[in-house]
């Protein structure tokens, strides 16, 4: 499934997607350079809780990280892994990612309702 172009994400930069159209953003990408990762919007301290603090707000102000607002967590941004907070060792969940040569994000998601598209 498209999500954006690269060109929509700036560099060292987060931005949520809602993919599935279920009211909130269900998946994140982070750019660094021309490299893209997704991860679910969900921290593993707690299943159910989005990262974020506000829209597209997924990594400290030095943009070193990815942050849980609600748990004060950090995660590498290029393994999901959490390096510091409550889930010490484990991980975002990821989401398979794939730039297209005219620059398109694709994602893999699992739809809950069946259909929809893959990339």
């Amino acid at each position: 499934m498209k999500l954006c172009h690269l060109d929509d994400l700036p560099e060292q930069n987060a931005r949520g997607f809602d993919p599935s159209r279920e009211g909130q953003d269900t998946v994140f990408v982070v750019r660094q350079g021309n490299h893209i990762y997704a991860y679910k919007d969900l921290c593993p301290h707690y299943g159910d809780t989005a990262l974020p603090w506000r829209k597209d707000e997924y990594l400290d102000p030095w943009g070193g990280t990815i942050v849980c607002a609600a748990h004060g967590a950090h995660f590498e941004i290029a393994t999901g892994l959490c390096i510091d907070g409550p889930c010490m060792g484990e991980s975002l969940p990821k989401v398979p990612v794939q730039i297209m040569d005219n620059g398109d994000i694709l994602v893999a998601i699992d739809e809950p309702h069946g259909g929809g598209e893959s990339p």
